[in-house]
């Protein structure tokens, strides 16, 4: 059973930066596509952004240029480093993992596991 845990989640300013983390167990990180998506209260569900299994990065245009996800295979961890965060960035951001594709998509039907989610909260 493949269990994700999100951390690192907090409240910062608009300008500043944080670092979200997403520990997996139960299976390896590097076999999965994984996502990062985020949650507003009253919004639906949406794609933040996503590494594939290979080379390769997909990001949600409003985060393009401001987000990087990022996979570290030995500490079995993928990490979402969000800059320049803004008050609208403010969401619960949870982590997810696509068992059978290998490029990363935005369509959240894909993803077969999430975690629990973290709260980022941005003040203006």
């Amino acid at each position: 059973q493949v269990q994700l845990v999100e951390s690192g989640g907090g409240l910062v300013q608009a300008g500043d930066s944080l670092k979200l983390s997403c520990a997996v167990s139960g299976d390896s990180v590097s076999a999965y596509v994984m996502g990062w998506f985020r949650q507003a209260p009253g919004k639906e569900r949406e794609f933040v952004a996503g590494i594939s299994t290979g080379p390769g990065e997909l990001y949600a245009d409003a985060v393009k240029g401001r987000f990087t996800i990022s996979r570290d295979n030995a500490k079995n961890t993928v990490y979402l480093q969000m800059n320049a965060l803004k008050f609208e960035d403010t969401a619960a951001y949870y982590c997810a993992a696509d068992r059978d594709s290998r490029l990363a998509t935005m369509i959240l039907l894909n993803y077969d596991y999430w975690g629990q989610g973290t709260q980022v909260t941005v003040s203006s």
